[in-house]
C-alpha cells in the first residue's frame, strides 16, 4: 500500500467550494479518472481521502494536497496528473502527483499573500504603529486571544496597480494555525475597512524547522 499526495491549486470560484463540497468534488473526479485508488472496506466503501490544512471558505491556495491510497505498483504519476486534470472544476489544477514524503504533522507554518485597495493604506500604517493588537480567535475549546503583533508586527506592504500587497508567514500546526482573516477582522473593527475586500492566497506550508513542506 502505498500514499500518494495529490498537489493542487484552488482558484476563482473554487476558493467558495467547502471542505465537505471538496471532499464529494475529489471523490467524483477521481471515481472518472480512472486512477487506482483504494477503496476502504466494509458496508459502504469509499476513497480513503485526507486533506492538508483546508482552508477558510474564500481563500485562494496554491498549494493545496489530499492523500490518498494505491496498492497498485509502478504508477505513472504524470498519468494520474493528466486524467484528474481532465475531470476537475473550473479552478482546480492538479500540478504534481507524488508518493507522500512528509506527514501533515509536520506543517508549522504557512505563507500568504494578502491583497487588499488601495484605500486601506491608513488602516495598514495605524496597524504599524500599533503597540498591540489583541484580537479573540475562536477554537473547539471556546475563544482564544491572539496577540496579532506577535505574529505579524509590521505590514510591509507594497502599491501595486490594483492595490496593495504584502506577504506574512503565520503558525499553522494542529497547536496553532492562524490566518490573516483575523489581520482583516481587526481592520475593520478598528478602522471600518470592510474584511470582504481582503483577498487571501495561500503560497507556500514549511515544516516547524522552516524547511518546505513536501
Amino acid at each position: 500500500m502505498t500514499t500518494v499526495r495529490i498537489w493542487f491549486e484552488k482558484r476563482g470560484e473554487a476558493s467558495y467550494i467547502s471542505l465537505l463540497d471538496l471532499q464529494r468534488v475529489m471523490q467524483r473526479v477521481i471515481k472518472r479518472s480512472g486512477v487506482p485508488v483504494w477503496y476502504t472496506l466494509g458496508f459502504n466503501p469509499h476513497i480513503y481521502m485526507t486533506f492538508t490544512c483546508p482552508l477558510p471558505l474564500g481563500q485562494e491556495s496554491l498549494c493545496e494536497s489530499v492523500d490518498v491510497k494505491t496498492e497498485a505498483e509502478h504508477q505513472d504519476f504524470e498519468q494520474w496528473k493528466t486524467a484528474l486534470n481532465a475531470a476537475m472544476p473550473t479552478g482546480i489544477t492538479v500540478f504534481k502527483v507524488e508518493p507522500v514524503q512528509m506527514k501533515a504533522t509536520l506543517i508549522g507554518f504557512a505563507d500568504y499573500e494578502v491583497r487588499c485597495p488601495a484605500s486601506f493604506q491608513p488602516a495598514l500604517d495605524s496597524y504599524n504603529a500599533l503597540p498591540s493588537a489583541q484580537v479573540q480567535k475562536k477554537t473547539k475549546r471556546g475563544f482564544k486571544s491572539i496577540e496579532l503583533k506577535e505574529y505579524m508586527p509590521v505590514l510591509d506592504y507594497k502599491t501595486e496597480e490594483d492595490g496593495l500587497v504584502f506577504a506574512v508567514r503565520l503558525p499553522a500546526s494542529g497547536d496553532l494555525n492562524l490566518n490573516p482573516s483575523l489581520l482583516a477582522g481587526f481592520l475593520q473593527q478598528q478602522y471600518e475597512v470592510p474584511a470582504c475586500e481582503v483577498a487571501i492566497l495561500r503560497t507556500a506550508l514549511w515544516t516547524a524547522e522552516n524547511q518546505p513542506f513536501i
